[in-house]
């Protein structure tokens, strides 16, 4: 039966070559734009380099001081002192990673202006994050005591500040009229890893600013490593208790916020801010009216396409039904053959795709980002395929099943 369906609905393609097309080019571009944008997605949201530990992990990367009596609030990053004087002494960290938020610094080679974005980091984050080092090792905890003014740079600063120089490790490199002393360098960090990304990593010891002045507010962030991934909970319940009893500090505010979450609530708490909602609910909201919305349109090319091709077919559906053919019977197959068209569909957006993503990686459209067509990112555009073609096929295929055989007949 289903070989009969696969012939008939090859005919019916071949008869209209022009709505073939049309529906073919709105599945198979819908499906591209979703694939390769949850390509991009699932890249920013799985664990990648250099922060492979993600399920041990909880993330600390803003302060919020809210007024709730005037309605206004102040919002920041995290002071050193927050973390060294509070978040040190939970049971259950094990270690620690905390880095600034990049600063900009011009240099000039060959009269060649370098832009070099720097960070500052301490010891552990070198311990919590697995950065790969293609020269050198990172700097220890005695020589953050010591104040030493040593460096790790990235591949790409590498090239561009020493060209061609098969090791620089030893060498100087300056930033705002410092100089630095190389002593590793790591691959380069995908611009979508914002917290992890950066030219070159100091530490935190050689900032020019009081990094020891007890506020809560400053430039850094830090990734919380759990023992286990069974203690994470623990480790998140430890600091929202903490968070109780961190004095504010400051008369003009009533309420303080600050929050140690998972990975995917890190990133929605950027757009809802330091509140007790983190934004996930809304995020994933917006995300998913944004794809049916997406999705609806061509759909709706789809319904009213497959309506005139069923309405052309008038005569064939008056004789089977004549001949006994039940309205299930016939709404299943032009079901399926709605099914095959939009798995052609499919298949083309699946090529489209995979063609978009090649170049996108060839071209380095994005520094250091290379995206993948992964099972899920698979997964998911099969259930798009699923979607497609049973939403645009089962109204048409009930307006077909409810034709009367006589004026079937008669409109031929």
């Amino acid at each position: 039966m289903l070989k009969n369906y696969f012939k008939i609905a090859i005919a019916v393609l071949k008869r209209r070559k022009v709505f073939t097309f049309i529906s073919l080019f709105g599945i198979s571009f819908t499906l591209t734009i979703l694939m390769v944008g949850t390509a991009f997605l699932d890249k920013v949201t799985s664990a990648d380099y250099p922060d492979y530990k993600r399920d041990r992990s909880l993330y600390v990367g803003s302060m919020e001081l809210q007024n709730s009596k005037e309605g206004w609030l102040n919002r920041s990053d995290v002071s050193l002192y927050f973390f060294d004087h509070y978040v040190s002494r939970l049971k259950n960290v094990e270690k620690m990673g905390i880095s600034s938020y990049p600063k900009a610094s011009n240099a000039y080679i060959n009269n060649k202006k370098i832009v070099i974005n720097y960070k500052y980091t301490n010891a552990d984050y070198w311990r919590v994050l697995e950065y790969r080092f293609l020269e050198g090792k990172p700097y220890a905890e005695q020589q953050i005591v010591n104040a030493e003014r040593v460096a790790v740079i990235s591949e790409t600063t590498k090239k561009a500040y020493f060209g061609n120089m098969p090791g620089v490790v030893g060498q100087y490199i300056s930033a705002d009229e410092v100089n630095y002393r190389v002593i590793g360098v790591v691959s380069n960090v995908a611009k979508t890893m914002r917290n992890f990304a950066g030219d070159m990593f100091l530490p935190y010891t050689v900032s020019k600013e009081n990094y020891t002045k007890p506020d809560l507010m400053g430039p850094y962030s830090a990734v919380l490593l759990a023992r286990s991934k069974a203690d994470v909970p623990k480790m998140k319940l430890e600091f929202d208790q903490m968070m109780k009893k961190v004095p504010i500090g400051n008369k003009e505010f009533d309420r303080l916020y600050c929050n140690a979450d998972y990975f995917f609530a890190s990133i929605t708490r950027r757009i809802a801010g330091d509140g007790k909602d983190s934004g996930i609910t809304k995020a994933v909201s917006i995300l998913v009216a944004f794809v049916i919305l997406f999705l609806l349109l061509p759909t709706i090319n789809l319904v009213n396409i497959n309506i005139t091709r069923i309405m052309e077919r008038s005569s064939e559906i008056g004789v089977r039904k004549a001949f006994g053919a039940s309205s299930r019977t016939l709404v299943c197959q032009f079901i399926v053959e709605n099914m095959i068209l939009t798995f052609l569909g499919g298949v083309l957006g699946l090529l489209f795709s995979a063609l978009i993503i090649y170049f996108f990686n060839s071209w380095n459209l994005i520094d250091s980002v290379r995206l993948s067509l992964n099972f899920s990112v698979l997964l998911y555009s099969f259930l798009a395929c699923v979607f497609f073609g049973l939403i645009s096929g089962v109204y048409p295929a009930w307006r077909m099943s409810r034709l009367n055989v006589v004026k079937a007949l008669k409109a031929q």
